[in-house]
């Protein structure tokens, strides 16, 4: 994610910040910053573990694909085989 970013874009985006926000202010920023992040991943995580549940319920569903029969002919098990 910080790939593309810098040491100095960094030292010059706390700078302005510092300036903008004030010593005061900005921890209490960075730390509701923090928790606002930490909430949106845990609430992210929550929604794929419900889709992933969501998912392999449907599989469990799902019946294993039957091949469709002739009709008129008898059924497939029941049909012998040669030897």
């Amino acid at each position: 994610m910080l790939g593309s970013i810098g040491m100095p874009e960094l030292i010059l985006i706390f700078i302005v910040a510092l300036i903008v926000f004030g010593p005061k202010k900005l921890p209490e920023i960075g730390k509701s910053l923090g928790k606002g992040l930490a909430e949106f991943k845990r609430a992210s995580d929550d929604l794929k573990q419900n889709i992933q549940k969501e998912v392999d319920s449907l599989q469990a569903e799902v019946k294993p694909e039957t091949k469709p029969e002739i009709p008129g002919a008898p059924p497939a098990d029941t049909v012998q085989k040669p030897s």
